[in-house]
Parts: structure tokens; sequence; C-alpha cells
């Protein structure tokens, strides 16, 4: 099938939520994907953060053959010796006093996860969370969701929220000094946002204050987490542990799957059937996970994620006017709007992803690009930004 019997198709049968990319995509490899015509494409955008380790790392592929022919699913009725492995391997990675694993299948589901065990935990309903967050869209977790396009259709049933700007701790202070705060969710990068980095002292003043009034924190790192940005999970250059950290998109190297790290001390409090996911921990997701986290381990890619951001930042940082993020989990902010130049990087065979901020582009690729990749995007992005110049720059 070709692309435009297939997005003739697409089109057709399915609701239209998605503003798609003009290809069909049928093939990939390491940080390359390929569409229908054969055209490669260096991948700087990961579906979204998601290909961690690249499209089809082989890890992660002879782990879904084997467990494939195994056992494919059996749902957490039943014990698995793969979820208890994956189980283990999240565990000994988590921070200090939050090994404590619960499995499920989307970033979103594992936010309104946290929500609910903190709720539960606190006995209180409210939500105190930053303006320009992202969350998720089902409804639990697009209530502290900031941008009010997608909450207003919605408003009148969606739980309580309060929102306040990152940074501003007498803000955060009068809101978890009323009666009723649960929670408090961040992310450490607001990447839809624009990757912008919410300040370490401003997170430890929070965490001062949540526990001060018994508000339990909550750090989002479906985006953050699994070392893309360059340490497990951002608690560690943050200098503060929360009491709950949700993943999910590099979890599985491409395969659904999410979770949440839980603090032992709420974790002692959560009963039988307070929580659950039919398909959360499948075997073919856990067998993801586990390799996920293996090769993430023995291949030292965690540095690499780093390498790779200074790399980044050295060769196209004189053409643009910031570099922004961790890792491989970057934002470039341009001097012009960005979707000109998106559409220009995809004429050369390179994807990017936008944001929110019309000047910001992210860069969210794989954790095993080489120097030559990092060149090669680079290079497309000296051309793009040429392509894309009003004629007074140009000249």
């Amino acid at each position: 099938m070709n692309t435009a019997d297939t997005i003739a198709i697409e089109q057709n049968l399915e609701i239209p939520t998605y503003d798609k990319m003009p290809m069909a995509l049928v093939r990939g490899e390491g940080p390359y994907v390929w569409d229908a015509e054969g055209t490669r494409y260096l991948d700087f955008y990961g579906g979204h953060c998601v290909s961690l380790l690249g499209h089809c790392h082989p890890n992660v592929v002879e782990a879904l053959q084997a467990q494939a022919e195994t056992l494919i699913f059996y749902s957490n009725v039943a014990h698995s010796p793969i979820r208890a492995r994956a189980a283990q391997r999240l565990a000994a990675l988590a921070p200090d006093g939050l090994g404590n694993v619960f499995f499920a299948n989307s970033g979103s589901e594992a936010n309104e996860t946290a929500l609910k065990l903190a709720r539960k935990y606190t006995g209180r309903s409210g939500v105190m969370a930053m303006k320009g967050g992202w969350h998720g869209r089902t409804l639990g977790s697009l209530a502290p969701t900031h941008d009010e396009k997608y909450r207003a259709p919605y408003a009148d049933v969606l739980p309580e929220t309060t929102w306040v700007s990152v940074g501003d701790l007498d803000a955060a202070e009068a809101v978890l000094s009323s009666e009723g705060i649960a929670a408090v969710i961040l992310e450490p990068i607001q990447s839809i946002a624009g990757m912008r980095e919410v300040p370490a002292g401003y997170v430890q003043g929070l965490r001062a204050l949540c526990d001060k009034h018994g508000t339990l924190l909550i750090f989002d790192e479906v985006q953050t987490g699994v070392g893309r940005t360059g340490t497990f999970s951002m608690s560690e250059p943050l200098g503060a542990t929360p009491d709950l950290i949700t993943l999910a998109k590099s979890l599985g190297a491409g395969v659904p799957v999410s979770g949440v790290l839980v603090d032992d001390a709420v974790a002692e409090t959560v009963e039988t059937g307070d929580q659950g996911s039919t398909f959360g921990g499948g075997m073919l997701a856990m067998a993801a996970v586990e390799a996920t986290l293996k090769t993430l381990v023995e291949d030292n890619l965690m540095t690499r994620a780093t390498e790779i951001h200074e790399q980044v930042a050295a060769q196209v940082g004189p053409v643009v006017e910031e570099v922004q993020g961790r890792g491989c989990l970057m934002g470039l902010t341009l001097d012009r709007p960005i979707a000109p130049v998106v559409k220009a990087l995809r004429t050369q065979g390179v994807l990017v992803g936008g944001s929110s901020d019309p000047h910001v582009m992210r860069l969210m690729p794989p954790l095993v690009v080489s120097n030559e990749d990092v060149t090669a995007f680079a290079e497309a992005l000296h051309v793009a930004l040429d392509a894309t110049a009003t004629p007074a720059e140009a000249h």
C-alpha cells in the first residue's frame, strides 16, 4: 500500500483527531525510518519522544519474539516471571524509597493512577499544577493540563485543579496553606510548552512546602524519565525526591507501557482493588521493559544522552537563539516561527517536532544516534534555516 492510499483510507475511517505528517512509515532501524516509497528519514522526533533505543533495537526485538512464542498475555490475576524481572530492574533504577511499582499502558493512565493514590493517601481532592504543564488527555489527567483549549469542552466534569506559575513559591505557599490539596504535579521539563526546565531551587522549595502541609509531590516524568535526560529520574539533578514518579514514553522503547514509582509510605496504604489495569503489566510490554532497561544500563546510554546534547548544542548553537532541555530532550529556540523550518527539514529527510511555543523546535532523538547523525542533523538545519530566511536575512 502506497502513501496516497494509506492516507486516503485513514482519513476516511479514523476520526480526525491528529494533524498528521504527510507520510506513511513502514520500517525503522536505529535512528532512521522509511516511508512506503522507500524514502529514509533521520528521526529526531522519535514518535513523540518514544524511541529511546532507536527503532527495532535488536535486544527489544529479540525479547519480544521470545516472549510472543511463549505467552503473549495474561492479566495481573496471575503472577508472571517476566513481570517480576521487569519490576526488579525498574525498582533498582528508581530513587531511594520509590521502589514500589504499578504498571499501566500510557502516560495519561500513569498520571491518573498517581493522582488517585495521592487523593486516597491524603484524604483530599484538590491538585496544584504548573502553568504550562501537560499531563494527558483522559479526564483525570486532563484536569491538571494547563492548555485551556483542551480542557474547555469538559470543564464542568474535570476534577479541581489550581495552577501556579513556575518559580513562584509564595503563590504555591498560598495554595498549599488552604485545605484540600492532595498533590502537586509537575513536569521537571515542560516539554510541550517549549522545553522549559523547572528550576531546581523551586522544586526543592515545593518539596519543603509539601512536607510542611502534608501534600504529596508527583513528578510527571513521562518524557524526562528512563535516562533520556542523562539520569534515570530528574530527581537527581533537581536535588528533590518526589513521593510518586510517572513514567511512559521511553519505558518500552516503542511498546505501549507506563509505570508509577510509589514511595514506601504511600505504598503501605494501598489495598487490593485500589487500582487496576487489564493490560497493565502484560507479558509483551514487560519483555520490552526488561530489555530496554537492561540495554540502557549495560550500554551506558544515560551518559550518551548527555554527550548527544553537548554535540547538538555545539553544532547548532551558533545558528539558534537558545538550546534548552537536557540530554535527548531538547528545545531549539529560533528567531522565526518553526513550522516552515520543520517542513523544510522533512524535505531533507529529517523529522523533528513542534511545541506550543511557535518559536521552539523539539528534538527527541534516540540515545543511539552517532556523532555523524548529529552532524547530519546540524547540516540539514543550516540548509532549512537558509531556505526559510527572509530576503533581508538571506542577503
